[in-house]
């Protein structure tokens, strides 16, 4: 019967570790955040390509916490509105960071 007890303990207290190591902090996210904002990076991506206006491949996604970055070099600011809008409607986006650039 002590060895049953001891058994389950140490499975507890595995799972526990196992559970805490899988828990997001302000500067990391947990698993199910990173695949979620794996997600949304794809959609984001696959959106701007697929928009006839921004022919650009030049502009960088990354999400963290659904909160997407944009960053790169496009044509002209209205380019930059329009990513920054076509973003913005993927479901999941809480908010959009503009760090594009204007070509020279």
């Amino acid at each position: 019967m002590k060895q049953l007890k001891y058994i389950v303990n140490i499975f507890l207290a595995a799972t526990l570790v196992v559970l805490v190591g899988c828990a997001s902090t302000s500067k990391s996210e947990g698993t199910g955040e990173y695949i979620d904002d794996s997600v949304i990076t794809a959609k984001v991506k696959a959106a701007v390509l697929n928009d006839e206006n921004l022919k650009s491949s030049e502009i960088n996604v990354e999400t963290f916490k659904g909160v997407v970055q944009l960053s790169g070099f496009v044509n002209s600011e209205s380019d930059i509105g329009k990513a920054v809008d076509v973003a913005s409607k993927i479901n999941g986006v809480k908010s959009v960071k503009n760090d594009m650039h204007l070509k020279k």
